[in-house]
């Protein structure tokens, strides 16, 4: 099979590589049908994350089912399914409690899984990881590109606009105008936001972000733009989405808290030494929640959402390649020409 893989900073190319095979009783064959290149996948493409070189690379499948292993039951062959970036069991003590990204079982799409972007992945523990599509949507092309995002950015700002507390009236600050941070727009306006102040540098995005729900754009930087939400919102917000991972963002969505807020956060965290934030915290009893987002906890209530037509995350792909172009869609993302790229390998 074609996969794409990493040989180094800058350097993803599309190999040839065994195809993986269902070897356990709990495994299923995926054939790819589309795939996504996260703002996550940056890291080691710059060089600031090791891996293996040659390694495979991806996390965010959608496919057609193949073949399932003996002990599989919610699948079969034929069967349109979602990936979550994590691989779980549904079955362990941290899946049980929602918190499928501990589970005591888990496993990635890199190695002999195969990757998220190429022609076909396996999947251990089938029963506990993948999510099936309802046949009467499987092949509609409009609905599959927004259901994709449901496998890692929608449902990783759904995480921080849930751990932030967002709820109907609330006013909401959005720190980070990449996907996640987009999606946490999105899912604050499900929630039921009043208000969103989207936080960003790029006007593209936060277009976006409007299309989204976003009622006020800050395009200021540092104190300029703390300065600019309190003077929208009368002091600061109650709840603050983070989405970047970065010290200066973190001290920012502090900043822009009132005494009292909640500061949901999903940015991979980098480049955190002195925490500033967390005397801004300390002093005034702001509380920090989130972590790495369990997809496979969200992702059914979300697709309900989709199929029905009121929740659509799909602007957030603003280029699509095929197998082919992967590269270059690392390359525009990394030159920020790209908010996420839709790999459409059909």
């Amino acid at each position: 099979m074609r996969a794409a893989r990493y040989h180094g900073p800058g350097d993803i190319r599309i190999d040839e590589v065994d195809r993986p095979e269902v070897t356990d009783p709990e495994d299923a064959l995926v054939r790819v049908t589309h795939t996504a290149i996260c703002g996550s996948d940056l890291w080691f493409y710059r060089g600031q994350q090791d891996r293996d070189v040659p390694s495979g690379v991806g996390h965010e499948p959608m496919g057609i089912v193949e073949e399932v292993g003996e002990d599989v039951v919610s699948l079969e062959s034929g069967d349109r399914v979602l990936a979550p970036f994590a691989i779980s069991c549904g079955e362990c003590e941290f899946c049980r409690k929602g918190l499928h990204t501990s589970c005591s079982n888990a496993s990635s799409w890199g190695g002999e899984n195969g990757g998220g972007q190429g022609e076909y992945v396996k999947c251990p523990t089938a029963d506990g990881t993948l999510v099936k599509v309802p046949d009467r949507h499987a092949d509609d092309p409009e609905t599959l590109k927004s259901l994709l995002p449901l496998t890692d950015v929608m449902c990783t700002g759904h995480h921080a606009a849930v751990n932030a507390g967002v709820e109907a009236g609330s006013t909401v600050a959005v720190v980070g105008d990449g996907a996640v941070g987009l999606c946490g727009v999105l899912a604050a306006k499900r929630l039921g936001a009043e208000r969103i102040v989207a936080m960003g540098h790029h006007e593209n995005r936060l277009d976006i972000a409007e299309e989204f729900g976003a009622t006020d754009r800050v395009t200021e930087r540092g104190e300029a733009a703390v300065e600019r939400v309190h003077e929208l919102t009368n002091g600061g917000v109650n709840h603050v989405v983070e989405a970047v991972g970065m010290e200066s963002s973190m001290n920012m969505a502090f900043d822009v808290a009132r005494p009292g807020g909640t500061v949901g956060y999903v940015g991979v965290p980098a480049g955190i030494e002195e925490a500033e934030f967390l005397g801004t915290a300390f002093g005034e009893n702001i509380a920090l929640k989130g972590g790495v987002a369990p997809v496979r906890e969200y992702i059914e209530e979300l697709m309900a959402d989709v199929l029905q037509g009121t929740l659509d995350p799909s602007p957030v792909f603003t280029k699509t390649v095929d197998l082919d172009g992967v590269p270059e869609g690392y390359a525009a993302m990394d030159e920020r020409e790209a908010v996420k790229v839709f790999v459409d390998l059909t």
